[in-house]
């Protein structure tokens, strides 16, 4: 139980901890590690970004970004929590995205097919998730699809969220699960700020289809992991961790 891992921790063949939780329990953890003067690598929220500032196909930009964010029901620590959108692509971005959504058809997760959506992790990530859409829609966001709970279950139908008030309480909030929060930006410069705009700094991408523009963009982001024109790169060889209150 939780007072048995300050036990686990202090024991001195222990020489490090690794967590993966909220920040809460990240900064619980770290403190009982610091006190043992134990080495700690913590994988804290994300309210990552994901920057299109230009794209040939935007129906394909538009699929890969769905599919990374819908990836585990959306319960994903680098899942694009923030899609930031140059307003030249933004309208049919946004189109494209809210197709997809009602395309999905509730899903058996024991019998899994194409183009469906599953339970959250519990009914209680599910009741969260609609109360932070609904705050959001009650601060102005426009909530373009999807948000609908079941009455019992943990079922979350796939939402896009658009206009967000940027600087709000529910803003700068993780929305842990299958809503696509989309924002208009109109320049290299406000996209940066945007992205940038977040108390965490897991991860992130940028496209474009002149690599040397995503780039110099990517190299302005606050995140601890930055990719470019892929949603995420993988492997054991790979440094990963975040910045600000994502941890270390």
């Amino acid at each position: 139980d939780h007072d048995q891992i300050a036990d686990v921790i202090a024991d001195p063949r222990v020489q490090g901890v690794s967590l993966t939780g909220s920040e809460r329990a990240g900064a619980a953890i770290a403190e009982i590690a610091g006190r043992n003067l134990k080495k700690a690598v913590l994988e804290l929220g994300g309210t990552d970004p994901y920057i299109i500032l230009d794209a040939a196909d935007i129906t394909k930009t538009a699929e890969e970004a769905w599919v990374k964010r819908i990836e585990n029901v959306g319960q994903a620590c680098t899942s694009n929590k923030r899609i930031i959108v140059m307003e030249d692509i933004y309208d049919e971005f946004v189109d494209e995205m809210v197709k997809i959504a009602e395309s999905y058809k509730k899903g058996d997760p024991s019998n899994p097919g194409e183009n469906e959506y599953f339970p959250m992790s519990s009914r209680q990530a599910a009741e969260t998730l609609d109360d932070q859409v609904k705050r959001a829609v009650a601060q102005g966001a426009n909530l373009r699809t999807g948000g609908e709970m079941d009455e019992t279950s943990a079922y979350y139908s796939p939402a896009v969220l658009t206009d967000l008030p940027v600087g709000s309480d529910v803003y700068y909030e993780e929305f842990f699960g299958p809503v696509a929060e989309i924002y208009k930006v109109s320049s290299e410069a406000e996209a940066v700020e945007l992205a940038n705009n977040s108390y965490q700094g897991l991860g992130g991408a940028v496209f474009s289809d002149d690599t040397n523009r995503a780039i110099k963009v990517a190299d302005q982001i606050e995140t601890g992991m930055i990719h470019v024109n892929i949603p995420q790169a993988r492997g054991a060889e790979l440094p990963f961790g975040g910045v600000k209150a994502s941890g270390l």
